[in-house]
């Protein structure tokens, strides 16, 4: 039997790579050989501490997840590569699926999606930002001439913000406390601000999506939206307490906050499945704006290292691939 190498999160803090049996793909099934994974910093460096509360620990499983939290368990959902066995359809394909840190695994032809063209391997690590992103704009429905802000330049801010921008008419203002993220929204189309230079008592931007996972950044939010404007909370806050100074003008300006959360299709497009949603993201990455994003690169042997390294201090990292191509 084949074997295959794999990332583990031993534990709180530590990951280890492990090797494991390869079984062969039975009738209809694919064997994929691993291209690239893509780092989903965030999430991935709040499962990687440890910080996954109890009562989400089902909910924030992943597709293919092997373990539980806080572990051993093997996690991520941004992996591209090559089918070596299959349908003949697909037998050559470079596909995306929803697969952790593993340089090859068998899986049902359903959890594959060819990548169109134009779309290379490299970039195609983004597709569960760009899904995530998608599911945030039918949930927030933002109009056209909409003046917006997307507080939080990761890699969820930055594919709502390029989304944002392709609508007729509306003015993007991309919001971080990094002032590296200038040149960033600059790649996406869209305007700049340090939460610094936002006026004390702004209150004009149509519509707010909020994906810093910070607390400054949610309060930032509620001051920056219109009265009777709506914050949409994107970001993923873990195990963190968030408090918000719901006494002062919270009510008075009439303002509502809500949620998006990429497990469950947006009820506003009710009608299309995950599957529907992901081959639209997959479809919207062959603009080659979203490169910006692409911001580090290591093999597969430092994953180890990398995940800690950006847990502890992700710094200006936006999405960190990791290549599987000599495993």
């Amino acid at each position: 039997m084949r074997e295959a190498t794999a990332f583990w999160i031993v534990e709180p803090g530590v990951g280890a790579l492990r090797s494991e049996p390869l079984r062969e793909p039975r009738d209809g099934e694919v064997l994929v050989r691993t291209l690239r994974t893509g780092v989903s910093r965030g999430t991935e460096a709040t499962v990687f501490a440890g910080r996954v509360p109890p009562s989400q620990r089902d909910r924030m499983r992943a597709p293919f997840q092997e373990g539980d939290f806080p572990g051993p368990v093997k996690y991520g959902y941004l992996n591209v590569g090559v089918v070596e066995q299959g349908p003949p359809e697909l037998v050559g394909r470079t596909v995306f699926s929803l697969f952790p840190h593993q340089s090859a695994f068998v899986v049902p032809p359903a959890a594959v999606f060819p990548l169109p063209e134009g779309v290379p391997a490299e970039r195609a690590v983004l597709a569960g930002a760009v899904e995530t992103a998608v599911n945030v704009l039918w949930d927030a429905a933002p109009l056209i001439g909409d003046r917006i802000a997307v507080i939080g330049a990761g890699m969820i801010g930055c594919c709502v913000a390029r989304l944002a921008h392709g609508i007729p008419g509306v003015e993007v203002t991309l919001i971080d406390v990094d002032p590296s993220r200038r040149e960033v929204a600059e790649r996406l189309g869209v305007d700049f601000a340090e939460p610094s230079a936002i006026p004390s008592d702004p209150h004009d931007r149509d519509l707010v999506i909020h994906t810093s996972g910070s607390e400054a950044g949610l309060r930032l939010a509620l001051e920056t939206v219109v009265a009777d404007g709506e914050v949409i909370e994107a970001s993923w806050f873990g195990d963190r307490p968030v408090t918000l100074m719901l006494g002062e003008d919270f009510h008075s300006r009439r303002l509502t906050l809500r949620s998006s959360q990429v497990g469950s299709v947006s009820p506003r497009r009710d009608r299309r499945s995950h599957a529907d949603r992901l081959a639209l993201a997959l479809d919207l990455l062959r603009d080659p704006a979203f490169d910006a994003l692409l911001t580090g690169s290591s093999s597969w042997r430092e994953l180890p290292e990398v995940l800690a390294r950006l847990a502890a201090d992700p710094g200006s990292e936006l999405c960190h691939s990791i290549d599987w191509r000599d495993a």
